[in-house]
């Protein structure tokens, strides 16, 4: 029992850790924030078909554009991101989570969540916090996905892409990852 309250304690203070880093830095400059994220989307657009095509049909893209991944045994991520509701600033979120397991490294990448309908909009705006993994589909598009999609092919609630990856992070464990919306 010891230990799993040992651990549950590491999570919570990896994730607390992470929010607290990054805090700041968001309020600092929403302007910077959404330049960096509609950069972000314009590149993924402009160098993966899947997205391009999905951005046209898309109710909404969720895109953060960095987001920061370190870990060794016990873990955390974090990244600030910016709601796009026809082309238009709707929101800013930030998206964290802690790890736990066999892992070491640490990296950075860009993620980007088409919403294909109000439903998976809805999932995101009305609660407190949308968890990664509960609620409407998500699926992770890689690069042999991405050459064979179109919109017609394309019927879940939520694409995610990856992309711009820099950096090296090993491992094999469990992770909970959550999205929130900032206080504007």
């Amino acid at each position: 029992m010891n230990t799993l309250f040992s651990l549950r304690s590491l999570l919570h203070g990896a994730a607390i850790s992470c929010l607290l880093a990054s805090g700041a830095a968001l309020a600092a400059d929403r302007g910077a924030l959404e330049r960096d994220a509609r950069a972000a989307l314009s590149k993924l657009t402009s160098t993966v078909p899947a997205a391009k095509s999905l951005s046209g049909s898309a109710a909404a893209v969720l895109v953060f554009p960095t987001i920061t991944k370190a870990g060794l045994g016990v873990g955390g991520q974090y990244g600030d991101g910016v709601l796009f509701k026809g082309g238009k600033v709707a929101g800013y979120y930030n998206t964290s989570g802690a790890s736990y397991g066999l892992q070491a490294g640490a990296q950075q990448f860009g993620y980007a969540m088409f919403m294909m309908n109000d439903k998976a909009v809805s999932a995101l705006t009305a609660n407190e916090g949308f968890e990664v993994g509960v609620g409407p589909s998500v699926v992770v598009i890689d690069e042999g996905k991405a050459k064979t999609m179109t919109t017609t092919t394309a019927k879940d609630d939520i694409y995610a892409f990856i992309f711009g990856q820099k950096g090296l992070m090993a491992g094999l464990g469990m992770q909970g990852n959550k999205i929130t919306r900032l206080k504007d």
